[in-house]
């Protein structure tokens, strides 16, 4: 039976960046942002719920959800996000357990599990270990700064809305101090998988 591990971080913390690598390490990567564009595709079940819910004002003319639009609607009214969450993380879990559980059934020994949100919905029951992408506040500043174009108030809005990461670290398993460079935390995460004995 292989095990599942949860990855998680922060805003700008580089978890794209340690997925990518185990990417190209041959692991396979269950990623919840994906999950949760994959279920909202037409067709899907929980695609009808929202356009039942939020109207069909929030569809584009080609029928899809526009993801800005619902966004502008759940932002400012808290009744509607918990409406929209309702709807869409049940989906995202049950897509994720089946990604999850076909590429155990085609024999891979560890599944990874990249979910942002994975202390905060406590989500840790779906994984066996869970392992941390972890920056300072003021490199986290700086990166999500540089990357989105942001001012120093609307980045700090977006990292202060999220449970600060020197919290996540005493309910994560390992720890990738992600401050330095890349070359830095990829032996970091050849170090913690070999004392996992995943490689």
């Amino acid at each position: 039976m292989g095990q599942i591990i949860g990855i998680t971080g922060g805003i700008a913390s580089g978890k794209s960046s340690v997925s990518l690598y185990l990417q190209e390490l041959g692991f396979t990567i269950v990623d919840a942002d994906l999950a949760s564009r994959a279920v909202v595709e037409p067709d899907e079940e929980a695609y009808h719920q929202v356009v039942k819910t939020f109207g069909e004002d929030i569809l584009l003319t080609d029928g899809t959800i526009d993801r800005v639009k619902l966004g502008s609607i759940i932002f400012h009214d808290q009744e509607k996000r918990l409406l929209l969450n309702g709807i869409v993380h049940p989906a995202v879990r049950k897509w994720m357990r089946l990604k999850t559980e076909a590429a155990l059934a085609a024999g891979e020994e560890t599944v990874f599990m990249d979910i942002p949100l994975l202390f905060e919905s406590k989500l840790t029951y779906m994984v066996e270990k869970t392992l941390l992408i972890y920056v300072d506040e003021r490199v986290q500043l700086e990166r999500l700064m540089n990357r989105n174009g942001l001012s120093e108030t609307d980045a700090l809005a977006r990292i202060h809305s999220q449970m600060p990461l020197a919290d996540k670290k005493a309910l994560a398993d390992a720890v990738i101090d992600n401050n330095g460079d890349l070359t830095e935390t990829k032996k970091q995460v050849k170090a913690i998988l070999s004392e996992w004995h995943v490689i």
